[in-house]
């Protein structure tokens, strides 16, 4: 139980890394508030859980994420319903392959605000919350932040950004005794890589030394223990989670 008595918060919490994660957290004792992007979506992840195990202490809510007035109010929200608020993981964003020629400036647009602009504004709010607790900022990365991809340059873009706001916050809130680090997932078995075609897959597998691609449990797993006291003097790392994998 490496979490117990914790609180935290997960962005993007519905499905794929970032419900593993709530699961996890959980499974090890913590209570969670899970952020989605519509009340259906959330409540459906909400049910799912209570079904594996009723007695899990977890809160849906459905803020939007570039919001300050409702990210402070969903905040305010979940110290009301937990008691106060240890962990923050932003992990909501989306990702892209369009290639530049093709690319509008709404997607840009659409991808910078939830994969920067969220996390600019959650961790913000989250700030005065994990004063009081000395708590613990978590962000999404990605392997393509170190390599980039082939096409759809806004999403390592945007995880290039993670990790400079992962390494800055980590120097700057230091002194509140807030540590911030980064997960830096590889190519991980989630709906959308499940539904490739083996033809697309297996190569990609011939990539990465550990011979196959992560889990959403691998990820979490990580995020799990950097939310630990087991990690009480590691801040400013992106940690890769991705079985050596290198483009």
């Amino acid at each position: 139980m490496l979490l117990e008595g914790k609180v935290a918060i997960v962005t993007g919490g519905t499905r794929g890394i970032g419900y593993e994660t709530v699961r996890q957290f959980l499974l090890q004792g913590a209570k969670v508030a899970l952020f989605g992007s519509r009340k259906e979506t959330v409540d459906v992840a909400i049910a799912k859980l209570k079904e594996e195990n009723s007695g899990f202490a977890v809160i849906g809510l459905y803020p939007k994420l570039t919001s300050e007035v409702e990210v402070k109010s969903a905040f305010d929200s979940v110290k009301n319903e937990f008691g106060k608020i240890d962990v923050l993981i932003n992990n909501a964003g989306i990702s892209s392959h369009t290639k530049l020629l093709d690319f509008s400036e709404d997607e840009y647009d659409k991808i910078a605000d939830l994969n920067i602009k969220s996390v600019f504004v959650c961790s913000k709010v989250a700030v005065p919350y994990l004063t009081e607790t000395k708590g613990v900022i978590l962000n999404t990365s990605s392997m393509v932040s170190r390599d980039g991809q082939p096409s759809g340059f806004m999403y390592p873009a945007s995880k290039y950004a993670v990790n400079g706001i992962t390494q800055s916050l980590s120097r700057e809130l230091a002194p509140l005794g807030i540590r911030v680090n980064a997960v830096a997932p590889g190519i991980t078995e989630t709906e959308m890589v499940s539904a490739l075609p083996k033809n697309m897959i297996e190569p990609l597998i011939k990539t990465i030394p550990l011979g196959r691609i992560g889990t959403p449990t691998d990820i979490a797993n990580a995020f799990v223990f950097l939310a630990s006291d087991m990690a009480s003097y590691i801040t400013g790392d992106v940690l890769r989670v991705d079985g050596a994998a290198r483009t």
